[in-house]
């Protein structure tokens, strides 16, 4: 048994994980997930669109704490534990993702503007193996990109 990603093609795992984006070829307006059918400015009318990288770093724009276990469709599994949600800035592209914070992560150690960077977490265990996705975790101070 392995593990696989929550939603395929939203993110890369390994050593230097990454949220998978896209990029206008025109504009250089970013998306995620990934659009490759046109720009999504709105300004734009290009349709020439790549698949990118997003910045694996960032600083928290904004942040809640989630305490009761979501509804279905979401999985939560028999262990639901309340976790913090972070609305970070993207290092590069200037645009904000929503996503879990890591694991041990108390809600009240994060603040506006605290740098994060991307990891992958397992979210649940089924038959087939763990299920991951990407989450937040704090870059402590002096740590290099």
């Amino acid at each position: 048994m392995g593990s696989r990603p929550v939603v395929e093609g939203w993110f890369s795992e390994g050593e230097e994980p990454a949220l998978t984006g896209s990029r206008c070829t025109q504009c250089g307006t970013f998306a995620f997930p990934k659009q490759l059918a046109f720009c999504s400015n709105p300004h734009c009318d290009c349709d020439e669109i790549e698949e990118a990288s997003l910045s694996r770093r960032g600083t928290i724009w904004s942040y809640t704490n989630s305490m009761y276990k979501p509804p279905h469709p979401y999985v939560a599994g028999d262990d639901f534990k309340p976790y913090a949600l972070a609305a970070v800035e993207l290092e590069h592209e200037k645009m904000v993702i929503v996503g879990q914070v890591a694991a041990g992560v108390a809600y009240e150690s994060l603040a506006v503007g605290d740098e994060v960077e991307l990891v992958i977490e397992r979210l649940f265990s089924d038959d087939d193996g763990d299920v991951v996705t990407w989450k937040w975790r704090p870059v402590a101070e002096g740590a290099s990109s």
